[in-house]
């Protein structure tokens, strides 16, 4: 499937998705100020790609990353984790964002999905990448 950039009505680049070679595993780089609607359009593409083929590793790099999106967290609990879940998705390394309010955005999260399925928190790519690639 390769490369696939979804851009905001401005023509801005807010998410970049990419299957690994041998469907190691899913990079989801998320870029800039994130909203309820870029979040909800960026994890539906994500749900297509694990029906189109199963993959149970996600690297979600928030390491360009502005802002706050707690706005997102029901939709993301309530709506797009039992989807992914049901698609196979067992790990998630996370690259936190540089910003606080990132962060913050993301722990509040993971205070809710911590129970789902088993999900790490990195300051880098290639860390969470190597985390992912050791799992079996």
């Amino acid at each position: 499937m390769g490369k696939i950039e979804l851009k905001k009505e401005n023509g801005d680049v807010f998410l970049i998705a990419e299957r690994m070679p041998d469907n190691s595993y899913v990079l989801a780089q998320w870029i800039g100020i994130q909203t309820l609607d870029t979040v909800r359009q960026g994890g539906n593409h994500y749900i297509k790609m694990l029906q189109n083929q199963p993959c149970a590793k996600l690297l979600n790099s928030h390491a360009e990353l502005i802002g706050p999106w707690t706005v997102a967290n029901d939709w993301i609990v309530q709506v797009w984790t039992p989807k992914v879940q049901a698609l196979g998705l067992r790990y998630m390394a996370q690259v936190l964002a540089p910003g606080v309010y990132g962060q913050m955005s993301f722990h509040q999260l993971h205070q809710r999905l911590s129970n789902t399925w088993e999900i790490k928190m990195f300051d880098d790519e290639p860390s969470a990448r190597d985390w992912l690639l050791s799992l079996p």
